[in-house]
Parts: C-alpha cells; structure tokens; sequence
C-alpha cells in the first residue's frame, strides 16, 4: 500500500494494488476509484482533501 498526498493539487491517493488500473470512476462527488480487469479496487483517489480530511498530510498507520 502507498499513501501520497501532493499539497499543490490538494490531493491524496491511496494505492492498494500494483495492478494495472483499466478503469476509474467516481463513486461520490470527488472521490475516484480505480479498479483492475478483475473489477478489483487498486486505489482511490480523493480530491480537495483538506476540505474532506482534517489533517491530509497526517498518516497513522496501525496493524491488528
């Protein structure tokens, strides 16, 4: 998984696969999923994060 967050575009993405993406759409307004050709979701994108997230640079990361 890789988590970026560009500040100039105010946009985070979150990958989950390595799979080629051969689809995106946009599930709700600014939110844009991007799936493989086994319709599996690979990443999503969010748009105006820090309008969406209080802290979009901010990453806590936890494992159970």
């Amino acid at each position: 998984m890789k988590i970026k967050y560009d500040k100039q575009t105010d946009v985070l993405y979150i990958q989950l696969s390595s799979n080629p993406i051969s689809e995106s759409g946009e599930d709700n307004k600014g939110v844009i999923l991007d799936y493989d050709n086994q319709d599996n979701v690979v990443g999503f994108e969010i748009l105006n994060a820090s309008a969406k997230l209080p802290i979009p640079n901010v990453i806590e990361y936890e494992m159970a």
